[in-house]
């Protein structure tokens, strides 16, 4: 998933990892012959990538970021009540993580980026939700479920 870079860090190699919109870190070395990226050396290099856009593998994994705060969460739903705007392509905020949890029955949850995919979350279950990914859910019988949204805390 293309996601924009928003800073820089130096790792605990003094490799030099790019922040990214998602909150997830992807190195951007520069180690001639193998990785040619001779801007991150200079801070004015760096500051020429911000809003770069790299594809975050983790963010297609659907991997949680480490350090993200609940900050807000939905009432329960069940398949009556459940918002339409859910069962049709949606999607959260830049910075804004969820996390379905089913509380009872099953919940249909379809994921549109990188490629379409569908998985049956049962009751106890949780899934991811990535930030700007296009998604919908459908009720497969019975069931009750919330979202609960994460992001980083403001300093």
């Amino acid at each position: 998933m293309d996601r924009k870079i928003i800073g820089f860090h130096l790792d605990k190699y003094n490799d030099w990892v790019a922040e990214l919109d998602c909150y997830h870190g992807q190195h951007v070395r520069h180690k001639p012959p193998f990785t040619t990226r001779p801007w991150v050396i200079t801070e004015e290099g760096r500051a020429s990538k911000l809003g770069t856009v790299l594809n975050c593998v983790r963010c297609d994994a659907l991997e949680f970021p480490d350090d993200l705060v609940a900050y807000k969460k939905t009432p329960e739903f069940t398949e009556e009540t459940i918002p339409k705007g859910f069962q049709k392509d949606h999607s959260t905020k830049v910075g804004v993580w969820g996390l379905l949890h089913v509380l009872e029955g099953t919940l249909i949850y379809t994921v549109n980026e990188p490629t379409v995919m569908q998985y049956e979350i049962k009751q106890g279950e949780q899934a991811v939700i990535a930030p700007r990914l296009l998604h919908s859910v459908e009720p497969k019988g019975k069931l009750r479920f919330y979202v609960e949204f994460y992001s980083k805390v403001s300093d």
